[in-house]
């Protein structure tokens, strides 16, 4: 939902304020705090603020290999000879890649999923990035599958379907141990939930 235009409001600073609202999480009042917000700005972090937008829009992609978002391809993780390239992690979302990370406790590659199976939002197999995986797994130099998506329904639901249909494409599928909350995202786990979960994951 957007906000109404401001009548007292210039039109370029309602116009921001109406884009600022468009953004998740970001309300009518959120988008007119963050609108006075960048008008106090300096002309130079003002540029480079609008740079840094831009050059998101230009530059990020889709990496070939894990679907992880970069600005080389293939990106840093999988380009990185010092990763264990036995081992395949598969999250929902980039975020969780950056979670993950954070924990120091995992070197080995990703592949992002960009979503879940959710047949209540129209999201099914077909929508996400499975079928990249395939290729990986058909090497036959991957002997781990990890499972990390949320501990959701849609999450759940989503771990099952990968373990039905790749599982005879490599040696060992395992999940994450159930220290993460129920309903919770890997996003905002704290580091020493994630690397337990981590250490504790289970072959399903």
């Amino acid at each position: 939902m957007t906000t109404d235009p401001i009548p007292a409001a210039a039109p370029s600073l309602s116009l921001l304020i109406q884009e600022l609202n468009r953004l998740p999480g970001i309300g009518p009042k959120s988008a007119q705090r963050l609108a006075y917000y960048i008008i106090r700005l300096r002309t130079d972090e003002a540029h480079a603020l609008a740079e840094a937008i831009i050059g998101v829009k230009e530059k990020i992609r889709f990496c070939s290999v894990c679907q992880n978002l970069t600005d080389g391809d293939p990106c840093a993780i999988c380009s990185d000879a010092r990763r264990d390239q036995t081992q395949i992690c598969v999250v929902e979302e980039p975020l969780d890649v950056l979670a993950l990370e954070r924990t120091n406790c995992y070197r080995g590659l990703y592949h992002v999923l960009h979503g879940v199976i959710s047949p209540m939002n129209g999201v099914g197999p077909d929508e996400l990035r499975l079928k990249q995986l395939v290729p990986r797994l058909e090497t036959g130099s991957v002997e781990e599958v990890i499972i990390a998506t949320n501990p959701t329904l849609e999450g759940e639901a989503t771990a099952m379907y990968i373990k039905r249909h790749l599982a005879p494409l490599t040696a060992k599928v395992t999940h994450l141990a159930r220290g993460l909350p129920v309903g919770g995202d890997l996003e905002y786990a704290d580091e020493v939930t994630l690397s337990r979960a981590f250490q504790g994951r289970q072959e399903i």
